[in-house]
């Protein structure tokens, strides 16, 4: 039986697996530190099409299509999809998923959309409401800067504070079936806001709001920072982390020996000019699929807590001059 645990917290009884997933992801991800790691590195960051939301639409179809793949499930077998993206209208999610002819879910949850898209796949499967539900989501960094800062021509300087929105695709299929790892249990997080209004700073935007996550999640499991091998959280990069850190400190906890950051990982700051690290929905998404979830499969790691984040922003709130709210979500993995 499923338990709502102290004040946005899930504890499954019968706990959803983690049964596939597949990473596709661009050419500057392919040649950083992860780059070996990741299902499919194309050269060719327009992946055959004319447009990059095309592009990313051909990512989330290839994902998706590699998660069936490596399950053995055609798509008539998969109840639902829960997917999204950070383009209007979740349009690249539609286009992308619209050949798979599985009922969908359209998300919008910023570079948090694969930790929302997961936990609500996660606690449809274990209400029983379906056998197998996949949860996708992607990002590209061609698309993104023209939906949210400028065109790609205008070659604008970027802050050292900025991000680079990765180019990747992440597609996990959640079920019934036992796998190597289970999902526990999940936080919901809600929207913090500090009033920061800097696009350009998403880190600082996002901090606040992964520290709540965390700091919610250990009080309403009674965890203890120890109790997790790791926690990761999706794209704060040098920046956030830092503040991150801060924050949790003056909470009176410390999660320094034992947190990683998907921003952090996916790139290397040094050798491939990415500022303050990556950001964007397939960050998180393709680095889980990537890195994390094999070392949770292979048991090096026993339990991590996944928190995406994401800076709720868009070029109306933006233009208007409105803040930039946080939300981050978190997902309980355990090795089994």
């Amino acid at each position: 039986m499923n338990h709502m645990k102290g004040m946005q917290s899930i504890l499954f009884g019968e706990s959803p697996f983690l049964t596939s997933s597949g990473s596709v992801v661009g050419k500057k991800e392919s040649e950083g530190p992860l780059g070996k790691k990741f299902d499919i590195a194309s050269d060719d960051d327009l992946f055959g099409e004319q447009t990059w939301e095309a592009a990313e639409s051909t990512m989330q179809t290839m994902a998706c299509q590699l998660a069936m793949k490596k399950a053995g499930v055609m798509p008539e077998e998969i109840r639902y999809l829960f997917g999204g993206d950070l383009l209007r209208q979740g349009i690249a999610t539609s286009m992308g998923v619209e050949e798979l002819k599985i009922p969908m879910f359209g998300l919008f949850g910023a570079c948090s959309t694969s930790g929302e898209a997961i936990a609500l796949a996660s606690m449809t499967v274990a209400g029983g409401y379906a056998e197998q539900v996949l949860a996708v989501t992607s990002s590209h960094f061609g698309s993104a800067e023209k939906e949210f800062r400028f065109p790609l021509g205008y070659a604008n300087q970027r802050p050292l504070s900025a991000s680079w929105t990765v180019t990747g695709s992440g597609a996990f299929l959640v079920g019934k079936k036992k796998s190597h790892v289970r999902i526990g249990g999940v936080t919901i997080g809600k929207i913090v806001d500090y009033g920061m209004k800097d696009s350009q700073n998403m880190g600082a935007c996002m901090a606040p709001a992964a520290c709540d996550t965390i700091l919610q999640n250990l009080a309403d499991f009674g965890y203890q920072t120890s109790d997790y091998d790791r926690i990761i959280t999706g794209d704060l990069g040098y920046v956030g982390q830092t503040i991150l850190f801060d924050l949790i400190r003056k909470n009176g906890e410390d999660i320094k020996e034992n947190h990683m950051d998907c921003g952090m990982l996916i790139f290397d700051q040094k050798t491939q000019n990415t500022n303050a690290g990556g950001s964007g929905c397939g960050c998180a998404a393709a680095t889980l699929s990537a890195y994390i979830l094999p070392k949770l499969e292979k048991g090096e790691w026993k339990r991590i807590l996944f928190v995406p984040t994401g800076a709720l922003m868009s070029t109306v709130s933006y233009n208007e001059g409105e803040s930039v709210p946080g939300i981050a979500h978190g997902i309980i993995l355990e090795h089994c």
